[in-house]
């Protein structure tokens, strides 16, 4: 009897976590309640999103610390909170307990990210606050660029994810997709080897996403918000979020 040959496939899953913040930009835009927040994170989550994410900052110019404490009970796939974590920051996230925390480098008056943590300089002060958030079990995850020597120091300090600054690679996509891949290839490899999930943000849209995805051969989730909330306004936000569900598949 001719034996028949058994192929087991490693099914990927990668997740999409969309940050609502630009939704409470046009929100805050008329003081009102027009666009509704906390319905619009429960919309995405209705069709086919796989977690929220939001980043309060000091100014509230978009999302506010009412905002967080209003979504928590919610949002029921993964509730990630962003931020530089400064006291006003670190109480607020522990009061909340999202089931992430993702840590930026950005200073209070920066309109988005623009680098990852240089961890060696930092490292101390990471630590300290990863074993925070840990012992009140919430998974972290540090904002980092492609150099995998900076990713072993996330690894050291003890957290749990990195999530790569992926601007770099949205600038050079269309010049050269093969080149302005590789560095997060590699990252992502080394994350894996320290034992590190990998997440992704930062000018990822519907043209650059599938491309990226197939290639990194780690990668847990994306977190994208501004792209995906302009192809909204012309797709819809159900269709919005298939579509780039299809990209991560």
């Amino acid at each position: 009897m001719a034996r028949r040959k058994v192929v087991f496939l490693l099914f990927r899953m990668t997740n999409l976590s969309v940050n609502i913040n630009k939704v409470a930009t046009l929100r805050n835009a008329r003081g009102e309640n027009t666009p509704n927040v906390e319905k619009f994170a429960a919309d995405c989550e209705a069709f086919g999103a796989n977690g929220i994410t939001v980043h309060p900052r000091p100014d509230e110019r978009h999302i506010r610390r009412a905002d967080v404490f209003q979504l928590r009970p919610l949002v029921k796939t993964e509730f990630n909170i962003e931020g530089y974590p400064s006291p006003e920051f670190m109480d607020l996230v522990l009061k909340v307990k999202p089931e992430q925390v993702t840590l930026v480098p950005d200073a209070p008056g920066d309109l988005t990210s623009s680098a990852g943590w240089n961890i060696g300089e930092h490292f101390d002060f990471l630590a300290e606050i990863v074993e925070k958030f840990r012992d009140a079990g919430i998974r972290t995850s540090i904002f980092v660029g492609t150099d995998p020597a900076n990713i072993k120091l996330a690894a050291k300090a003890g957290a749990d994810r990195v999530e790569l600054y992926t601007k770099p690679y949205a600038d050079n996509y269309h010049a050269n997709p093969e080149s302005a891949v590789e560095p997060f290839v590699q990252a992502s490899i080394a994350a894996h080897n320290c034992g590190l999930g990998v997440n992704a943000g930062h000018d990822l849209n519907l043209e650059n996403l599938k491309y990226f995805h197939e290639k990194l051969p780690y990668l847990d989730e994306v977190s994208i918000g501004h792209a995906l909330i302009a192809d909204a306004l012309y797709l819809g936000i159900k269709d919005t979020i298939r579509a780039y569900k299809e990209c991560l598949l």
